[in-house]
This record gives C-alpha cells, structure tokens and sequence, in this order.
C-alpha cells in the first residue's frame, strides 16, 4: 500500500460520525460481507488509513458506503481525500448509451467479479417524478428504421416470457438473456423514428425489461448493479411518462433495501413510490402499503406498520372484488407482507401463520418464492422451537430447488445447513442435512 501525508479528512469524516475506531472498522466490514468479500479489519487498520496508508480500491468504496450510511449523506473520494479508483467512471449521462454499456458489462462473464463487488449505497440519488418526466432528450430519433406498435408488442412479449422463466427457474441464467436483448435489440428501437405514441410506448416497455433485469440482479445478489439498472429504469419510466412503472420500481427498490435491513432507507423510498402514485388503483395501492408497511415495521414503528398494513388488506378487498389480476400483487403477497410485519413486531408464532396462509394460496408458477419463502418459514418454525415441523417445511423447499437458479435461493440453503448442525442427533434433522447434502453444491454445506 502507498503512503503519504496524514489523512486529516477523513479523520474529520470519522470525528463527525462519532464512531470509535473499532466500531468504524466493523461498519467497513459489514459492508464488505455485502459485496461477498468479507474483510477482518480492526482498530489498527483504521489508525492506518488515518495516517496516510492508502487502502484498496474496494476496500475505498466499502469506507465511503460506511461513511455515507452513518451520516446519512453521499461522501465522496475527494471529501475522504482518497484516490478515484481508475475504473470509477460515472454513469453516462446519455440514457440509452448507459443502457447499452451496462447491459454489455453485465453480458460479458468476465466482468461478472467486477459487477459483483458493486456495492449498495444508500446514499443512491434517486430522481424524482418531476426531474425525469418527459425528459427524452437522450433518445434522439433518426438513427434506425422506423419502427411500430409491432415492435413494442414484441419487447413486451420477450419481457413477459423472461419473468415467467425468472419466476420459475430463478435469474441466474434469465437475466443475461434479458441484457442481450436489451443491447442488441430494445436499444436500436429507442434510437428509431417511431410516431410519439410509439416512441413513449417503447420508452415504457424498455423501461420495464430494465425493470425486470434489477430484480434479477438482487435475486442474484448483485445490489449495486440492479441499482443501476433501477435508476436506469425510472429514467426511462419518467421519459415514457408511465407512473406505474415508475413507482413499482421505486417499490422494488424499497424491497432491496428492507431485505438488506436498510429500513430507513426503504421506508423513504415507499414512501416516494406511494406519494408518485395519486392515481393507484386499488391492487397497485396494496402493493405499495404493503411495502410501506414491512419498512416501517423494521424501523420500529409499531403504530405505522399496522396502520399500512391495514390499508393494505383493505385494499386488497376492493381489488379483489374487481377479479383476479394474475402477475400482480395478490393474496399471497399480502400475507407474505402480513407475516414480515409481524415478525419485524416480535409476533413469531402469527408470523408463521401469515406465511402459511401465503404459502397456500401463492400460484404454483412462482416457483422460485416458494423455495425461499418455505425456506423462511422453516426458520421461523425452527426459532420457536418446532423443529420437526421446520424440518417438514425444509423437505418441501428442497422438492423444488434443484430446479431454480437463484441467489437468494442458495441462501437460504446455506441458512439451512448452519441451523442443523447443532441438531443432528436428531432423527429428522440428519436425514433432512444428508438429503440436502446429495442436492446442494458444496459451498454451500461448508
């Protein structure tokens, strides 16, 4: 590592966030686990950095996310006084050019360690409904044929055909796919001369596909890229002047922050997604309660996670009413979102009865939920001490895991392993562990 002059900005930056050294160095740490490159400093290492001794380049991002989630604000290289990395460039600011760049990176297999180190920030600038609406200077006509109604229909229908394979299969495989028909295909449509009612209706189905991709990315556990890929979204959304694309991926966004127990940071961006809607109906309203309501449960706001939830089910009833809209929020979302809320409460035992129900009414297509929802309930089983139960609820998540490729899903078999082995001597959890072991890849049992 080179060495220069004491750092005193960074010792500025560590004074205002009242933090010990150890404490710092831990919070590098826990950012570091996110990325799925843990790193073991102490106390001395931040003495270092302190000093002069310049670190890594991800170890520079892991300080800065830490800094910028403590002090609630975006810190910069240049405010920590540390050197830009040479491959830190900021995203274009031409929309369809990033779109294309990131889906490149995000095709080619040898930037997919360099995609994984991207780290979640909660300092992400999201852009608000007024500042990307009709804004569609960046996807100039003119550069490829003409395009119609028929192309759009096409986009819609590969988007659609992917999430189906998403739900079912998981993202690992769907979601480069998604990328290179983003690049080689949805990008020359967005530079075509197209009638405006074609060109706004392109705008919202790339949007979409963008969309999608995000949320593959976080099922794979690549949060900083589907952070781009969400902000790219909303660009377009906004473009498209389509609010409900707009604030479902605000809602995702919400999603991968509560799963990250960022909770303040998903409560504000339900909270963005809810007030862009005025228009929601009531299944969109459901769906964005619901969320409002997991992130304010796990800030520890008891009076306003049932409130919202209450919307929620609400909601749900006049949806409901209307007919079933298959593909969207549904019952079993709701009770999934009933059962976080309770269990964020304290209630363990109501939170398994909500995640039953959720169980029991969730579509068999979603195949890749089930896994981990099942997977979840166990845990929560196994956590009042039903252990036998956890390990029924395990056996039905491994029927169908073999066939889903997903992060979030071998996650929560690694989650399962841990939990076993204190209870091997038990009938029911060794034959669960020797099954899951014949199932399983190996880094997951170790």
């Amino acid at each position: 590592m080179a060495k220069r002059d004491p750092n005193a900005a960074l010792g500025r930056l560590l004074a205002e966030s009242r933090w010990t050294h150890r404490q710092f160095a831990r919070a590098v740490n826990r950012v570091g686990t996110e990325t799925g490159t843990p790193l073991r400093y102490d106390e001395s290492a931040v003495s270092h950095w302190l000093s002069g001794t310049i670190p890594r380049s991800a170890v520079r991002a892991c300080i800065l996310e830490a800094l910028s989630r403590r002090l609630g604000r975006p810190v910069t290289h240049a405010e920590a006084d540390l050197p830009v990395p040479r491959d830190h460039t900021p995203v274009p600011t031409d929309t369809v050019e990033g779109l294309i760049d990131l889906g490149r990176q995000d095709m080619d297999p040898s930037r997919r360690s360099v995609l994984g180190a991207g780290l979640f920030s909660v300092a992400l600038s999201i852009p608000g409904w007024p500042d990307v609406i009709g804004r569609a200077e960046a996807v100039q006509s003119g550069r490829v044929a003409r395009i119609g109604m028929n192309e759009v229909d096409m986009v819609i229908a590969m988007t659609e055909r992917v999430s189906e394979l998403d739900d079912q299969f998981g993202g690992r495989h769907a979601r480069p796919m998604a990328a290179s028909f983003m690049v080689n295909t949805v990008a020359s449509y967005l530079r075509a001369d197209a009638p405006e009612e074609v060109r706004q209706a392109m705008l919202s189905a790339a949007s979409d596909l963008l969309y999608l991709t995000g949320y593959m990315a976080v099922d794979e556990g690549l949060h900083g890229l589907a952070q781009r890929y969400y902000v790219e979204a909303l660009e377009l959304a906004g473009a498209a002047e389509d609010h409900l694309t707009y604030c479902t991926t605000l809602r995702g966004m919400s999603v991968q922050a509560v799963d990250l127990r960022h909770g303040a940071k998903a409560m504000e961006l339900a909270d963005v997604a809810a007030a862009a809607s005025p228009k929601a109906g009531p299944r969109m309203r459901a769906f964005l309660s619901g969320q409002q309501a997991h992130a304010a449960a796990q800030t520890g706001d008891r009076t306003g996670a049932l409130r919202y939830i209450r919307e929620a089910e609400a909601a749900m009833d006049r949806a409901e009413s209307r007919g079933k809209a298959f593909g969207s929020y549904d019952p079993s979302s709701l009770n999934y979102h009933i059962s976080q809320v309770r269990y964020e409460l304290g209630d363990v035992a109501g939170a398994i009865e909500a995640m039953q129900e959720s169980d029991k009414v969730r579509f068999s297509v979603y195949r890749r939920a089930r896994v981990r929802h099942r997977a979840t309930l166990a845990e929560r089983q196994l956590e009042i001490g039903h252990l036998e139960a956890a390990c029924a609820t395990w056996h039905q998540a491994l029927d169908d895991y073999p066939m889903v490729q997903s992060g979030r899903a071998d996650e929560r078999v690694k989650t399962m392993f841990s939990h076993l082995r204190p209870h091997l001597k038990n009938a029911a959890a060794r034959d669960l562990y020797d099954r899951a072991r014949t199932i399983a890849r190996p880094e997951l049992v170790s």
